[in-house]
């Protein structure tokens, strides 16, 4: 049995959540969304701890949608604590976000961002930019090994 692919969204707005959901509907892709609203639900869901014990563990993002401004923890200090560890090192993270700071942009590619994008205002430009990053991360993207199997 195949299982689809997971997408990991970490955002705190309940208004972009809602966007970027019916963005990735209308994107048409099979995939599995699991929404964290900060950055210590997302690591608890990646490591199987706090409300998400007992979950697959195995069963890793195949990408993972990361807001930089989080509350309990920066989308950057949950980036580092992915790239520290071997089972989450390899995981696509993407930084898409509001903030379109330097100071931002180049602490999450120093944290091992795979790619930035600042979120467009525009409904249909979002639609567009989602559409375009998961077609590129669950279709065209080569995963390691370890990822593949999830």
């Amino acid at each position: 049995m195949t299982r689809s692919k997971l997408i990991l969204l970490v955002e705190d707005n309940p208004d972009d959540v809602a966007l970027t959901l019916s963005a990735l509907k209308r994107a048409k892709i099979e995939s599995h969304v699991a929404v964290a609203i900060d950055g210590v639900e997302a690591l608890d869901f990646l490591f199987g701890t706090g409300n998400h014990i007992g979950r697959d563990t195995d069963h890793l993002p195949a990408v993972i949608l990361l807001d930089v401004n989080l509350p309990r923890m920066r989308g950057t200090e949950v980036l580092k604590r992915l790239r520290a560890d071997p089972r989450t090192g390899l995981i696509p993270t993407v930084m898409l976000t509001t903030s379109r700071e330097d100071q931002d942009i180049e602490e999450s590619y120093r944290c091992g961002a795979n790619s930035y994008i600042s979120k467009p205002v525009n409904f249909q430009e979002f639609v567009t930019v989602v559409q375009d990053l998961t077609n590129y991360w669950l279709l065209h993207n080569e995963a390691p090994s370890p990822l593949r199997a999830a």
